[in-house]
């Protein structure tokens, strides 16, 4: 049997610096990989959606540029631009590599299995060690649908191997994956179907967040199935029928993005007296500690979000703890985005939440079409809103819809980690013109003794 100091398994964006740092630091790190090595964020994440992306909403952009008296024909080449997402998945995988080959880690190409206490094997290799880190991530989730296992069906591990233009792709989910997706194909040139159970889509944000994207989706001629439930999935001759009580929707391709499930099934984790939870996901406490002394886990497997900036800063939170420090897993202010356009962005509570945690809560809200800079850009779809503790005046939340919305969000989440209150938002002076000119204007609004129970709105443009 092998030993090491740290066994990490896992090369996602917490498994892959924890395990770098740690071995700089004169550690023997033995790292289990049974994929390619980066996780689902490099591999069939943030960094090929992202990629394709770029190019679904230049070509968006470029055909809306019409009503700012541009006229462009626009010519996507899908073969090419799906190859130029995975050229650079390849190269950031091997970035990964050559990353962890440079620090010392022992990379061990396999799927792995604790066989005992703080043990794990695969691929014949036997290794034990005091500390033990799981960062096994997530994957697709396919829901009992009846026949839609035995399909063909694409899911975001498969979704960027395609290299012929689908016709008409349809989605099966109304959350962030199938609708960035979704839009994605829509602007590249499919005809898209979004079917989704619930009456909205993204129905976890406020209703009118997910009003906002509904209409901009209509308007890239998705056609949504909203409140609707799947009787049955086929597919035969190289076309897959999705029926509904109501009716029936054929397409050359469907992706799944109904949600997600741990990677833990393989781990054996009962061996190393390992405890899941009823999910499937590695239980933990405050600080990543599981029922097995020495064995940690990071990551959405332990039921963290879903996200590859929670992920990266759980690696500096563990390193925390292992050195003595007393940092926990919710110790920062969360954000997240959705790269749909409008893309939103969120941090901190929402209105609701707030109320429902028995805040004394305020909100303001500005809509884009009164901000200088969105009517000057045609980008007035959208709105800004910041929630506040009105007992402290402290800001404890923001949701951001419109253009670059996830690049504003960090504005709110610096003052919310900062512990700001909306008078410090409000004396900033911000540059003129830009999106962010807006935020000061609107934390003046708290000013004012408008009722807080419905957003306020206020005109910033001149």
């Amino acid at each position: 049997m092998n030993s090491a100091d740290v066994i990490i398994i896992g090369s996602g964006q917490g498994g892959v610096p924890l395990a770098t740092e740690l071995a700089t630091r004169g550690k023997r790190v033995a790292l289990f990989e049974r994929g390619k090595l980066g996780g689902s964020c490099i591999n069939n994440g943030c960094t090929p959606s992202k990629a394709f992306l770029a190019a679904a909403h230049s070509a968006g952009r470029a055909r809306r540029a019409k009503r700012l008296g541009v006229d462009a024909t626009v010519d996507v080449d899908f073969p090419q631009v799906m190859e130029r997402v995975r050229s650079i998945v390849r190269s950031f995988s091997d970035g990964t590599r050559r990353r962890l080959a440079e620090a010392g880690v022992e990379v061990i190409q396999a799927e792995a299995a604790f066989t005992g206490e703080r043990i794990v094997s695969g691929a014949g290799i036997e290794v034990t060690a005091p500390v033990i880190v799981i960062n096994t991530g997530t994957s697709a989730d396919i829901p009992a649908v009846p026949g839609l296992a035995d399909t063909p069906c694409l899911t975001n591990a498969t979704f960027f191997n395609q290299t012929k233009l689908p016709q008409r792709l349809l989605v099966i989910g109304g959350g962030y994956i199938g609708l960035e997706l979704g839009q994605g194909m829509a602007r590249v040139g499919s005809t898209v179907h979004v079917f989704h159970r619930n009456e909205r889509v993204a129905n976890n944000e406020e209703a009118d967040v997910s009003a906002l994207l509904q209409e901009s989706l209509v308007e890239d001629g998705i056609e949504l199935h909203l409140d609707t439930c799947l009787d049955a999935v086929s597919y035969a001759g190289g076309v897959f029928k999705v029926q509904t009580q109501n009716e029936s929707v054929e397409g050359e391709q469907l992706l799944v993005a109904t949600g997600r499930k741990p990677n833990t099934a393989a781990l054996h984790a009962g061996a190393s007296g390992i405890a899941l939870d009823k999910r499937g996901y590695v239980a933990v406490d405050a600080q990543f500690r599981t029922s097995c002394a020495g064995v940690y886990a990071i990551g959405d497997v332990c039921g963290q979000p879903a996200f590859t900036h929670v992920s990266w800063e759980d690696h500096r939170r563990l390193l925390s703890i292992l050195d003595g420090g007393n940092r926990t897993r919710d110790d920062r202010a969360f954000g997240y985005a959705m790269y749909t356009e409008p893309q939103v962005g969120r941090v901190g509570l929402t209105y609701d939440q707030a109320c429902a945690r028995g805040i004394n809560a305020r909100r303001a809200t500005v809509r884009l079409d009164s901000v200088a800079r969105a009517i000057e850009w045609g980008e007035e779809r959208g709105f800004y809103r910041i929630v506040i503790d009105a007992d402290t005046d402290k800001i404890i939340g923001a949701t951001l819809v419109g253009y670059e919305a996830a690049e504003l969000v960090h504005v709110l989440l610096a003052h919310i980690q900062c512990g700001s209150t909306w008078h410090v938002l409000d004396e900033s002076v911000h540059v003129h013109p830009t999106y962010a000119e807006a935020f000061p204007g609107l934390a003046r609004l708290f000013a004012s003794q408008i009722p807080e129970d419905e957003p306020i709105c206020a005109a910033a443009a001149p």
